[in-house]
């Protein structure tokens, strides 16, 4: 999926890296994360992002990564793990959480790479 941009509060744009994971323990639980990074690009250069290197362990040296949300039930149950080099606030999660929501009930917003 490519990455979704939005601002929240008085922070500039924000990137989020769209990835999901399947976890087997007895039972299918499908998760998804969500990598938000700070946006320093022009929205015109945002969509030639190399996700390859934003995505897995090395996200974190990454200066302007933000840590991730995760989506264990979704409308129920979020975490946001801030290790990143900088945190997002409690509002600023709450807020990108809301949007992220909109984002998942809208499968016409959804843009899938091939």
């Amino acid at each position: 999926m490519k990455p979704i941009q939005m601002t929240i509060g008085d922070r500039s744009p924000l990137m989020i890296i769209p990835d999901s994971e399947a976890h087997v323990d007895g039972h299918p639980v499908l998760t998804y994360t969500y990598s938000v990074y700070q946006l320093e690009l022009p929205a015109a250069d945002a969509g030639r992002v190399n996700i390859e290197k934003l995505s897995g362990p090395q996200r974190k040296e990454e200066p302007r990564y933000l840590g991730y949300i995760t989506f264990e039930q979704p409308g129920k149950l979020f975490t946001y793990t801030a290790d990143g080099h900088d945190d997002l606030s409690g509002a600023e999660v709450e807020e990108i959480i809301e949007k992220l929501n909109e984002y998942r009930d809208s499968p016409q917003m959804w843009q899938i790479e091939y």
